[in-house]
């Protein structure tokens, strides 16, 4: 039986993370909830992978944080893109568009040759 989840390759949770980010400043675990609403529960980032990439995304200075209150009045760290993680952004996404559209001419090969 298919799992409805997926393990995400190794490197897409920080482009991720990234993407929305680019979105506004934003907390780790509504970080968490965005990717789980837009992917309707196929990617769900445990904190134990999401902090130490967010940890990783602001030493690498591609994240900046501050804390702040969230709307329910308990202090978060809220991340926004550097320019450094805006330029990364853009890099990481059309890395990933040209890879996933060439692994999508390979499995669209017919059995035997290309299409």
């Amino acid at each position: 039986m298919a799992s409805s989840k997926s393990d995400l390759p190794q490197g897409t949770l920080d482009l991720l993370i990234l993407k929305t980010v680019a979105l506004g400043p934003v907390h780790g675990y509504a970080i968490a909830q965005r990717l789980q609403q837009i992917s309707r529960d196929v990617v769900q980032v445990p904190g134990g992978s999401l902090y130490p990439a967010l940890h990783r995304l602001e030493t690498r200075k591609l994240l900046a944080a501050e804390w702040r209150q969230t709307a329910s009045g308990r202090d978060a760290k809220f991340y926004r893109l550097t320019r450094s993680g805006r330029a990364r952004l853009e890099a990481e996404t059309a890395n990933w568009k040209r890879l996933s559209e060439t692994v999508g001419l390979i499995l669209g090969m017919a059995e035997g040759g290309a299409q």
